[in-house]
């Protein structure tokens, strides 16, 4: 057996275990609202597209039952291996159906889980699998995030709402990156950003629509700012670059 597929599996077995621990250990933790979740019924057809798509993942979350938590932290880690739902709504059900607390501890083991997935995965099967994702200029305009330096600045693009977190964790698996310095810097990088989101679901769930309306308009501003300022957000990362790996 070659290296490579020695990694693969052993990697492969700690996830299996990783995912059947969450699996056993959900069964002791805070429910779905069942009652309130299946009380909307055929109402989702007055609700608005984004709202019936939230109330349609707590529904389908609160069919699973007492292990409905380790389902949405899965979904959670999926959307950031394979992005099949947005990241945005998966954070704000976190919030809607499991309250602030659990769910942003849920969100916040899911996107760590999938984070870490998405590193293994780019650092074992290489750029050739990386680059289905990332365009190679993307990759060689940020392979200089290798150094003490570029681990500062990979915190910060966690940190920065709207920017491509699933593609920077791929990108980071072809680096010399730790697994214990990219779970720090993507970890941390992300709490704010699923804090806000989980706040809001929160909100919506105890009806206090205004706060979730607030989140809502502080969140877009925030987006609006990020992208006013990305031109000089990205100089300001090539100034940073190490002469080195300037072109």
């Amino acid at each position: 057996m070659t290296t490579q597929k020695r990694r693969l599996l052993i990697r492969g077995i700690i996830l299996a275990f990783v995912v059947t621990l969450v699996f056993l250990l959900s069964r002791h933790g805070p429910q779905p609202l069942n009652v309130f979740l299946g009380s909307l019924g055929d109402e989702f057809d007055d609700l608005d597209p984004i709202d019936s798509r939230r109330e349609k993942l707590g529904k389908f979350l609160a069919s699973f039952g007492p292990h409905s938590s380790a389902v949405f932290l899965l979904l959670q880690a999926l959307q950031v291996v394979a992005a099949p739902i947005p990241g945005e709504l998966t954070g704000v059900v976190g919030g809607f159906v499991y309250g602030k607390g659990f769910g942003f501890l849920l969100s916040t083991l899911g996107l760590t889980l999938g984070s870490w997935v998405a590193f293994e995965l780019a650092s074992i099967l290489g750029q050739p699998f990386v680059e289905r994702f990332v365009r190679k200029e993307v990759l060689d305009k940020f392979n200089f995030l290798t150094t003490d330096t570029g681990a500062m600045i990979c915190f910060l693009l966690f940190l920065i709402p709207g920017f491509p977190k699933d593609l920077l964790c791929y990108v980071l698996g072809l680096s010399p990156m730790r697994l214990s310095t990219f779970l720090i810097v993507s970890t941390i990088g992300r709490i704010p950003g699923t804090y806000l989101l989980t706040i809001q679901g929160a909100s919506i769930r105890s009806q206090e629509y205004r706060t979730a309306a607030l989140i809502a308009v502080v969140s877009a501003a925030i987006l609006l700012l990020a992208y006013l300022y990305r031109t000089r957000l990205f100089h300001w990362i090539e100034s940073r670059r190490p002469t080195d790996f300037r072109r």
